[in-house]
C-alpha cells in the first residue's frame, strides 16, 4: 500500500527501513515521507513504531558457543 502518495513510498518500505534500524527523521530525509503535504506522517509515523527494534539485541552464540541472544537494557 502507498503511504506518501506524493512520493511514491509504500508501507513495505517504510518497514523496511525501520527494522533496519532507521528513525523516522532518516526516513524523511532519503525517502521524502512526509515532507511535502504532511498527510501521510500520522500513518507513516504510526508504521514506523510499530516496525522498527524496539530493544538492541547482543547475538553472544559465537562469543560464547550457546547460540543464544540476550536483550540489552540502556540504563
Amino acid at each position: 500500500m502507498i503511504v506518501c502518495v506524493c512520493h511514491r513510498v509504500s508501507d513495505k518500505t517504510i518497514e523496511r527501513a525501520a527494522r533496519a534500524g532507521a528513525d523516522f527523521d532518516k526516513i524523511q530525509l532519503e525517502l521524502g515521507v512526509a515532507t511535502q503535504c504532511g498527510k501521510c506522517e500520522g500513518c507513516a509515523r504510526a508504521l514506523w513504531s510499530e516496525c522498527r527494534p524496539s530493544h538492541k539485541m547482543a547475538h553472544l552464540g559465537q562469543e560464547l558457543g550457546l547460540g543464544r541472544s540476550i536483550q540489552l537494557v540502556a540504563a
